[in-house]
């Protein structure tokens, strides 16, 4: 392989990236683009399919908005069912929020959609290929949640 420079290398994938980005887009099936959800409830969603439960500390640096805006995210949450507040039998000062099993149920449709569009893109680069891709991508992510504390 020919050595690519970080300047070439990050002109090269914003233009791909620009691309595949398209595309999950123009996927209109999931609820993210029906309107149901948006970008910050999602990734509060998906936090806490990860995690099990947060606090609003811990979700507004997911999200990296404000307490004040991010309790109006959960708010919306709570109002459609998707997430519950619950609190510290320890301290009640604390409160944890938790998916639902409707929640649960709407990210695994965001994931199947999203499952569907990645094996249609995928399908077209060897298996080869992408054994060498996923490690990339995974110490990616890696180096991500650590610079971000996650």
């Amino acid at each position: 392989m020919t050595p690519v420079s970080i300047e070439e290398f990050a002109d090269r994938l914003t233009g791909i990236m620009s691309i595949v980005i398209r595309e999950f887009t123009q996927q209109r099936t999931n609820e993210l683009h029906k309107g149901k959800i948006n970008v910050p409830q999602f990734l509060i969603l998906n936090h806490l399919l990860q995690s099990k439960e947060s606090n609003m500390k811990e979700l507004s640096g997911v999200i990296n908005l404000t307490g004040a805006a991010t309790t109006g995210i959960v708010d919306k949450l709570v109002s459609a069912k998707y997430v519950m507040r619950s609190f510290d039998p320890g301290d009640r000062r604390v409160i944890k929020i938790r998916l639902t099993a409707k929640g649960k149920a709407l990210i695994y449709r965001v994931y199947e959609e999203r499952k569907k569009v990645i094996m249609r893109l995928f399908q077209k680069v060897s298996e080869s290929d992408r054994g060498e891709y996923l490690p990339i991508l995974t110490q990616i992510r890696d180096a991500l949640n650590k610079e971000n504390n996650l």
